[in-house]
């Protein structure tokens, strides 16, 4: 399956998930469910930027640009990296801000549902992704490019899976003692930190790989 193939996997798979996790999320006052709906939705926007990507590298030279777009698809993986980032530090200050002025009351049943089955779909979407040998031509020969690009894709994924499962796990605990509310975004603000602290590692490797590029004299 071509890079191109699986991105466009993963982005059904983000686009089905949601709207029933900005239902559930709101009906249900968890945090940790909206923060992924927003954060799918996001995601669905940062994969539709790689897909471009891949479509801009393979566009042939021109007398402007004589190497093409090589590196298209590392910018593609700056723009995901960032949107981590940015969406890291959204889901911290709500969790701040829930813990500050008190947790009101999460209905736990339906964040353990709609989390669990968020989970499992994005595990699958990972084993997708990670299923990517690179060498597919999708690229046009920018593999260390199209490498970030996908990784890139591919730890947003991983985190979403892992953010699901967390928040599946606090909505099971909650149901089961029909308290501990708090969980909910402490869950989330965990989550947030971890995914956090791997896209700021993302986003350092790819400023080095534009500065190599740049100073190879190559044109982006």
């Amino acid at each position: 399956m071509t890079r191109t193939r699986r991105l466009s996997v993963v982005l059904i798979l983000n686009l089905v998930l949601v709207a029933g996790l900005l239902v559930v999320g709101i009906s249900a006052n968890s945090l940790g469910v909206l923060a992924e709906g927003v954060d799918y939705l996001a995601d669905a926007a940062a994969i539709g930027v790689s897909l471009l990507a891949v479509r801009v590298s393979k566009l042939p030279p021109t007398p402007t640009r004589p190497h093409g777009y090589q590196m298209a698809t590392t910018w593609a993986a700056g723009v995901n990296a960032g949107w981590l980032l940015v969406l890291s530090v959204a889901i911290l200050a709500g969790a701040a801000g829930r813990l500050i002025t008190g947790t009101s009351e999460v209905h736990g049943l339906p964040v353990l549902i709609v989390s669990g089955i968020a989970a499992v779909v994005m595990f699958v979407g990972a084993l997708i992704l990670g299923g990517d040998d690179g060498d597919d031509g999708d690229d046009r020969g920018n593999k260390a490019g199209g490498d970030l690009n996908m990784r890139a894709v591919l730890l947003d994924t991983a985190g979403d899976a892992a953010a699901a499962a967390g928040v599946a796990l606090a909505g099971a605990v909650i149901y089961v003692t029909q308290g501990l509310y708090w969980l909910d975004p402490v869950v989330a603000a965990i989550i947030a930190l971890v995914v956090g602290y791997h896209a700021v590692r993302l986003l350092i490797e790819i400023f080095e790989a534009l500065r190599a590029h740049r100073r190879s004299g190559s044109r982006p």
